[in-house]
């Protein structure tokens, strides 16, 4: 295996560090990036980690880091690495762990833990961490011997990536950083063969296709699990050869480009609403989805549930059909059948009909609201003036409350896996380790396509000095802050100078406002890349060209809005009921 600088000859027998075994496991595996943040005892572990050729980016915040890792995993299919110290470190990137569970990410979390010698003792950041990370991953370990590290480290990336995909955990006792052994005890375990591909029982497909030939407003939704399953090119031929609506939720965006005629994601709430037969392709009937309960559904909607993992069927809702098995491999299961026997769905039906005259007036209400011209703007002329300069090919990542609701509808995306949000833990603080990890990806596959991280004035806080991590890697980020003083929203500056005049602002700021007119570009500034201070559209027109054009360094564009600048209507409240 390569030298780190902690193999060592003694004795006669050559002798390596059980830094360099991991590193040289991971890379067994195929492991190509790892996120961090490092200290004792885990600093030999990332630079053994470099000498075999994994990229190591070393990030501000365990929290991050692990963000980072897990979207890795999603991208590319393969597990990251979040490498923290122990104790504090390691309960901070529990965070990033949970949201990979729940995202249904890989992800791999390797920590230092107290020496074995000391355990028990009151060591040195000492935590009950295997036992800890259970809650939070599909597998937590610490090997019993260095020569014992490869086959944990070989079923730790297995079960990130085989079944459902989540976050598996490894811990590695401070002694055994350093701890030399003989080259020749240690075996390495050869790279996991890729995840077994399960098929639908032939009987459930048929009665899935029956189920759908006869139904007279029939809906297809398409989830993240479809883009991680790279079902696009089934999926799509499914919808063009049938001519069905399809709505994508926010990650299964651009598995079928939203540019496509069949998208009616201008009409979500109506065609859920209205819909009588369903098909979820690697979408769960959680939150995202109002559980598909009504009023949102009909009461007698029937779904056919499409998802590889057993356990999610069902839930909630009685499917009318379950289609166990990998996405891609059930949907072409489901076009044979309409080759063998095809069918459309009329395009002059009464149901088409609904959705197309729903999806005009709700597009015209954002385009009303898209060509006002006073100011401060607003979220829709923010993001219309953005979408006419998107690259077709382009990352988007986004958080935050309105920027990320309202930006979903109008930013658009053309390819899959190329949109990355709060997702199904709806987590803050996401943005900017989604958008390192995008940046590294795209630099080494598609070093063409540019990363756009759309980010609310608050959600930039959780993170915000990770720009100093996107300055040193040299990662040509586009950061747009949509800044309305606030959470939700805020204050203009003469209302704050108003309030604080009334008193302390601890006792009369209200909980949701932030400092009005915050210039968050000074952060980028102050690392070496490129910031904007921008109030009217020609200023954001301008400065995203000139961000777009330059290839070099990152951008960070902070655009003032309107602080009390909202949604426009909506058929239902997206969560709970506020007062606020």
């Amino acid at each position: 295996m390569p030298n780190s600088g902690s193999t060592e000859r003694g004795a006669g027998r050559e002798k390596v560090s059980g830094a360099d075994v991991i590193a040289q496991a991971l890379m067994t595996q195929d492991v190509q990036y790892m996120f961090g943040v490092v200290g004792i005892p885990v600093v030999e572990m990332a630079a053994a980690a470099q000498s075999v050729g994994i990229k190591y980016i070393g990030m501000r915040n365990e929290q991050a880091a692990c963000y980072a890792a897990s979207a890795v995993g999603y991208l590319t299919g393969r597990p990251g690495v979040c490498l923290v110290v122990s104790g504090p470190g390691l309960i901070n990137a529990l965070s990033g762990m949970a949201n990979a569970n729940m995202n249904c990410w890989p992800l791999i979390v390797i920590a230092g833990s107290a020496e074995r010698s000391q355990e028990t003792m009151g060591a040195f950041q000492e935590f009950p961490q295997v036992e800890a990370c259970r809650l939070y991953s599909k597998f937590s370990a610490r090997p019993s011997s260095i020569e014992a590290i490869p086959s944990v480290i070989e079923k730790a990336v297995r079960s990130s990536i085989y079944g459902r995909p989540g976050a598996c955990y490894v811990d590695i006792p401070a002694d055994f950083v350093t701890l030399q052994v003989d080259v020749e005890s240690v075996r390495y375990v050869e790279r996991c063969m890729p995840p077994p591909v399960c098929m639908a029982d032939g009987a459930a497909v048929l009665e899935a296709v029956s189920v759908l030939r006869n139904a007279r407003q029939p809906l297809l939704i398409v989830g993240k699990g479809a883009a991680y399953a790279h079902a696009e090119d089934s999926i799509r031929a499914l919808v063009d050869q049938c001519k069905l609506p399809f709505l994508p939720t926010p990650m299964g965006k651009g598995v079928i480009p939203d540019n496509h005629p069949h998208c009616v994601a201008a009409a979500r709430s109506r065609a859920l609403q209205l819909a009588d037969v369903i098909v979820l392709f690697g979408a769960r009937l959680n939150w995202m989805l109002h559980f598909g309960l009504p009023p949102r559904y009909q009461p007698d909607v029937k779904f056919i549930q499409i998802d590889i993992c057993a356990e999610e069927l069902g839930n909630n809702v009685r499917p009318a059909v379950t289609l166990l098995g990998d996405v891609n491999a059930v949907t072409k299961q489901l076009l044979d059948q309409f080759h063998k026997s095809p069918w459309q769905f009329p395009a002059e039906s009464r149901w088409w009909t609904t959705l197309r005259e729903k999806m005009q007036i709700n597009e015209a209400a954002s385009k009303e609201l898209a060509s006002q011209t006073s100011l401060p703007m607003n979220y829709y002329t923010v993001f219309y003036h953005v979408q006419e300069q998107l690259p077709r090919d382009c990352y988007v990542v986004s958080e935050g409350a309105n920027s990320m609701d309202i930006g979903r509808t109008v930013l658009q995306n053309f390819l899959p896996r190329h949109r990355l949000d709060a997702g199904t833990f709806g987590t803050m603080g996401v943005g900017l380790g989604f958008a390192i990890a995008a940046a590294l990806v795209a630099k080494d596959r598609h070093p063409d396509q540019q990363v756009i991280c759309v980010e609310g004035d608050s959600a930039f806080g959780f993170s915000g000095m990770e720009v100093e991590t996107i300055c040193r890697y040299q990662l040509p980020i586009i950061i747009l802050v949509v800044n309305n003083n606030g959470i939700y929203h805020g204050l203009d500056a003469s209302a704050w100078e108003e309030m604080l005049s009334s008193g302390e602002a601890a006792t009369v700021a209200p909980p949701f406002c932030f400092l009005p007119n915050a210039h968050y570009e000074q952060v980028m500034t102050a690392f070496g890349g490129a910031g904007y201070f921008v109030q009217t559209p020609g200023e954001l027109r301008n400065s995203l060209r000139q961000s777009l054009a330059e290839r070099t360094k990152p951008s960070l564009i902070n655009v003032m809005i309107e602080p009390q600048a909202t949604r426009k209507a909506q058929d239902f409240h997206w969560l709970t009921r506020s007062n606020m």
